[in-house]
Parts: structure tokens; C-alpha cells; sequence
């Protein structure tokens, strides 16, 4: 299927993606916080620069949009049917670097979570899911 939309007005619409400060992550952020949790953002020296980093507790959350990085199973996830090669090497790399980043954040001892975008659909369920990777037993 051709892109609905021109060259330029393509490069218009990907410059708007945003590789922080999401609205998923917004509201991740929303909740941990009124759960009682504070946190750090973004933290650089971490491999992955994790959204929320709770340093007292050594855990990390991912807010992952489900295209972006690949979530499996996820109708979200689907692959662009245009170019394709492209789509394919960069969607690819994006999972093998997720995958790079989560293998040495357990390494350094980190507990870590990810948070899809599709799971904020049900967030009575993201709460639960968020308080029993918080806390501490």
C-alpha cells in the first residue's frame, strides 16, 4: 500500500514523534507518583536512559510504545506494508537494542518493567501490575 502522504509532509508528521515525554509515559509517571513513589527521569548513566527510575528501590519502568518497539503479538505492532526494507532494519534495531539494554540493566542488578501502550487501555489493571512491581517483597 502506498504512504497516504508526500515526502515532505511525511518528514513533517515523523519529526513530531517524540523519544520522550510521551503521553504513555505521562501517565505511567501520573501513576507511580500517586502510588506514593518518587523517582528520577531519563537517568543518562543507565544503559537504555530509562523513563522512571526509582533509585532507592533499583527498579526501572519502560514506557514502550507497541509500534516503535515491536510489542510482540500486539495488533499495534504491525510492520509498515511500504518500505518495507527500511521500516524492517530500523524496527529490528530498535528490539535488538531494547534487548541489549534490558540483558545489562539485570546485569548491574536493576529489576525492570515494561509498560506496553496498548496496557493503558485497562489502568486498574496497569495499577495492580505497577504495585506488585513495586513493592518490596
Amino acid at each position: 500500500m502506498p504512504d497516504l502522504f508526500s515526502p515532505e509532509e511525511r518528514s513533517r508528521v515523523m519529526a513530531k514523534v517524540r523519544g520522550q515525554d510521551t503521553n504513555p509515559e505521562k501517565i505511567v509517571r501520573s501513576l507511580i507518583h500517586r502510588m506514593g513513589y518518587r523517582f528520577r527521569l531519563h537517568v543518562k548513566d543507565l544503559p537504555g536512559k530509562p523513563d522512571i527510575v526509582l533509585p532507592k528501590h533499583r527498579k526501572v519502568v519502560f514506557a514502550h510504545g507497541c509500534f516503535w518497539r515491536q510489542h510482540p503479538g500486539c495488533e499495534h505492532a504491525a510492520r509498515p506494508g511500504s518500505n518495507t526494507e527500511y521500516w524492517n532494519k530500523k524496527l529490528d534495531r530498535n528490539v535488538i537494542r531494547d534487548q541489549e539494554h534490558l540483558e545489562r540493566l539485570l546485569y548491574l542488578g536493576w529489576n525492570v518493567l515494561i509498560v506496553w501502550e496498548c496496557e493503558l487501555k485497562d489502568l486498574d489493571q496497569l495499577v495492580e501490575k505497577l504495585r506488585r512491581f513495586l513493592s518490596d517483597e
